[in-house]
């Protein structure tokens, strides 16, 4: 597969294809926004609207930040969020591997359970 270039995501699951899609913020913007809401107190709603930004998208990404901090224990932080994400890779490419070492110790039960037969002379 190929690597992701910077700024771009996966987002597709399907068939365990990797689709790119561009991020819509940059990471500068974020965290700025971030920055803003946590200093000031102002209402993310605010912030979202003078920085053109989508208020769910800002307050998802206060929310990481919070957790990144250990200020909320209700939602996983980014490393956290970045293992899981290993994990389920690793999942996803160990399951067919395990499919063909289940068939394969069938069939290799299959063969040592089968009556062996001595050459006719």
């Amino acid at each position: 597969m190929e690597s992701l270039k910077p700024g771009l995501r996966s987002r597709c699951k399907e068939n365990h294809l990797q689709c790119q899609h561009p991020r819509k913020y940059p990471d500068e913007l974020r965290e700025r926004a971030v920055r803003d809401v946590r200093s000031t107190g102002r209402p993310v709603a605010h912030v979202a609207r003078d920085l053109g930004i989508h208020k769910e998208a800002l307050r998802s990404w206060v929310r990481l930040a919070e957790a990144d901090a250990g200020e909320r224990d209700d939602r996983l932080t980014s490393s956290e969020l970045e293992e899981l994400k290993q994990l389920r890779k690793e999942n996803a490419e160990l399951r067919p591997a395990n499919e063909i070492l289940k068939a394969a110790s069938v069939f290799f039960a299959q063969e040592i359970d089968r009556p062996r037969t001595r050459p006719s002379r």
